[in-house]
């Protein structure tokens, strides 16, 4: 079995988040999801469970982070194209998400992203295909 990654991340309205990244293309998984978290689809073998605060507060006895005011993680997913950097990060905003940066073009690599409804910061990348990840 190939190593899947479980990104979690506090939201404060969980069907408020569903319907944001819905806009973007997103798909959940039902088994895993109800009134307390839903399992939104990545990859193949990634996922990032969108757990409501509260429920979140579970599994940790450190305080929550409030991510529009402090950087807890950044989320960087690969692209296919620059296009579809540019796409996915216009989608963001036209369902109410934000931009806090310009756009990057490193020649190898282009990057944009984008702030989600709870402060959370999305980095799209596209590397050219002559470039050998980190991975």
């Amino acid at each position: 079995m190939a190593t899947q990654i479980f990104v979690n991340l506090p939201v404060k309205d969980l069907p408020r988040s569903v319907a944001f990244f819905t806009r973007l293309g997103f798909t959940f998984n039902p088994r895993f999801t109800d009134h307390n978290a839903t399992c939104m689809i990545v990859g193949e073998n990634i996922f990032v469970m969108l757990l409501v605060e509260s429920f979140f507060k579970t599994f940790t006895k450190k305080a929550l982070c409030d991510a529009t005011r402090s950087t807890e993680v950044l989320v960087c997913l690969s692209c296919e194209s620059r296009a579809q950097v540019d796409e996915r990060v216009a989608q963001a905003l036209s369902a109410g998400g934000a931009a806090p940066n310009e756009a990057k073009d490193h020649g190898f690599m282009y990057q944009h992203g984008f702030e989600d409804l709870d402060g959370h910061l999305w980095e799209l990348i596209y590397m050219e295909p002559t470039t050998d990840s980190p991975a």
